[in-house]
């Protein structure tokens, strides 16, 4: 060993969770231009899906209207 130091051990040796370039404001910038990178892309509609959501419409107008009464 040359005497230099990993920055990403603390002195006991255990291996810290994030490392520098993983933390402040240039990760940050950094993970914000990832995100307007990736184009969200719509997917095809679930037959399961849409009925879960008629289900959950329904029941939302149904306890609605047994409220009101």
């Amino acid at each position: 060993m040359s005497g230099e130091r990993d920055p990403d051990v603390d002195s006991d040796g255990n291996e810290w969770r994030f490392g520098l370039d993983e933390v402040g404001p240039e990760a940050e910038a950094a993970r914000a231009a990832a995100r307007e990178e990736a184009p969200i892309e719509p997917e095809s509609i679930d037959v399961e899906n849409a009925l879960f959501v008629v289900a959950g419409v329904l029941g939302t107008i149904l306890f609605v209207f047994s409220a009101t009464l």
